[in-house]
């Protein structure tokens, strides 16, 4: 009995998939024009889509704007607390001590990113106020705040990138673009009676959403990807 061809999508219903996936980036620079509501709400129950253990949907979402998303901003700011010095104590994102390959792909992408803003390798002032832009969303008009409930396990955290991801990927067909960050993790504490998060949330990261300020050089930039026989093992 001959097995049927699995039913595979149109060349350019790939290419549009391909496209959304290929100009998803970090934007470090955005427009003032607004996100209206219902895009954004769009873009969310698309991403709700995501895969999920036994379908958990092990994620929320806290999406700000206006006056709420300047009083996260104030709070992380005001807080005195520096990002080299902040806890990280609901989760760690990096390793204790990096290691190869990943240290130089780390060194790589800071180097690239502080070329294109014409900042000295050693020039901790404007490194930190680079950095700093994070707590601003980079002047993007939606910032997100997303959290997992602590009860849950390593798949759920899973399937909570995959929610991520799908958000990033669904902007992109609307010609917006995101800047996915993990630097307000660690100011939970300053958040949390911004936006009435329960204990029993952990503060996973941030998301920049809007309109890319292509006239920035900070967006000139982009990031390598390792070949394919540096992470795929065919196994035959």
């Amino acid at each position: 009995m001959a097995v049927p061809k699995p039913k595979q999508m149109p060349l350019d219903e790939a290419a549009i998939v391909d496209e959304a996936i290929l100009s998803r980036r970090s934007v470090r620079a955005f427009l003032p024009e607004a996100v209206d509501e219902q895009t954004i709400r769009d873009i969310l129950a698309v991403a709700s889509r995501a895969p999920s253990g036994t379908n958990m949907q092990p994620w929320k979402v806290y999406v700000t704007t206006g006056a709420r998303k300047d009083e996260i901003s104030r709070a992380v700011l005001d807080s005195g607390i520096r990002a080299e010095k902040v806890a990280w104590d609901e989760y760690k994102y990096y390793p204790d001590k990096f290691f190869e390959p990943y240290y130089s792909r780390r060194r790589a992408v800071g180097f690239a990113l502080y070329d294109a803003l014409g900042i000295p390798k050693r020039d901790v002032n404007q490194m930190r106020a680079q950095h700093d832009r994070n707590f601003v969303f980079f002047d993007a008009p939606v910032g997100m705040i997303f959290t997992i409930d602590r009860r849950l396990n390593h798949g759920s955290w899973i399937d909570h990138g995959m929610f991520l991801q799908s958000i990033m990927i669904a902007a992109r067909g609307r010609g917006l673009h995101t800047c996915p960050q993990a630097a307000f993790a660690p100011y939970h504490k300053q958040i949390r009676p911004v936006l009435g998060i329960p204990d029993e949330e952990i503060v996973t990261c941030g998301m920049a959403l809007g309109y890319e300020d292509t006239s920035k050089p900070e967006n000139s930039f982009r990031t390598e990807r390792a070949a394919l026989e540096d992470f795929v093992t065919f196994v035959r």
